[in-house]
């Protein structure tokens, strides 16, 4: 089996050997980054199943850059911050990160933090890296989501400029049309129940965007339904589109 490929974003030298070494030590072929335009540049050209991100860079703060991790790879981001309140949790997840430990951190928890994601994550792709493994977008009403660029359109083709946790819960929706999901269900599909405590105003936080975004403030005939006591539904038939 192919061994896992993790990608370390962190400036501090002694953590990051901590890191890779600890990693190398249980399996994983690890590349290592001291800048964010480094780690961008070796996104280009290498997969990933997962990353670390500190959000101290010399060159970008670690949040912002997300948004260019996400053009390349769409493999969990695994925030490791000496911040480590609820608010700065829910932050990182809002910018697209899918996990987020506090340093100091023990290095079984890290390890275990890392098998999870990486599990998580190879498990939705096959094992399959997102530069060879395109996936089908899907339709509903006048919104395609597309997985290969982790975004929604609208029907004349402008982004609706979802983060990646946001795309991740529409996504998890989409794929169970007319059946109801729950918040503890949807966080898991997100890749977030561990960093949010599965955390419910959170997601109803996160659902509220999104029907933002895509323009399902209606309050009759939404896409996006609550159900009392039980989670969310989309509400309408959805369709696979061929490339």
């Amino acid at each position: 089996m192919t061994k896992p490929n993790v990608l370390v974003i962190e400036d501090n030298a002694a953590v990051r050997d901590l890191i890779r070494e600890s990693l190398e030590d249980n399996g994983y072929v690890v590349f290592t980054a001291s800048r964010g335009d480094e780690a961008l540049r070796i996104l280009r050209v290498k997969g990933t199943d997962a990353i670390l991100l500190d959000l101290n860079l010399p060159d970008a703060n670690g949040l912002n850059l997300i948004a260019g991790i996400r053009e390349s790879t769409d493999a969990p981001v695994i925030v490791v911050s000496g911040k480590g309140t609820l608010v700065d949790k829910v932050v990182g997840l809002e910018m697209g990160a899918d996990d987020y430990l506090a340093k100091p951190f023990e290095v079984t928890e890290l390890l275990a933090r890392v098998k999870a994601n990486v599990r998580r994550y190879q498990g939705k792709t096959g094992g399959v890296k997102k530069e060879s493994a395109a996936r089908p977008r899907i339709k509903f009403g006048d919104i395609t989501l597309d997985p290969n660029k982790f975004q929604a359109f609208r029907a004349n083709g402008k982004s609706c400029n979802l983060t990646a946790m946001e795309f991740r819960l529409l996504e998890a929706l989409a794929e169970a049309p007319n059946r109801v999901l729950s918040r503890e269900q949807l966080l898991e599909k997100a890749r977030a129940a561990d960093a949010l405590h599965t955390n419910d105003r959170a997601i109803d936080i996160q659902v509220a965007r999104i029907r933002r975004k895509i323009g399902d403030d209606a309050k009759e005939g939404q896409l996006i339904q609550t159900v009392r006591g039980a989670g969310y539904m989309l509400a309408c038939v959805t369709e696979p589109l061929p490339d």
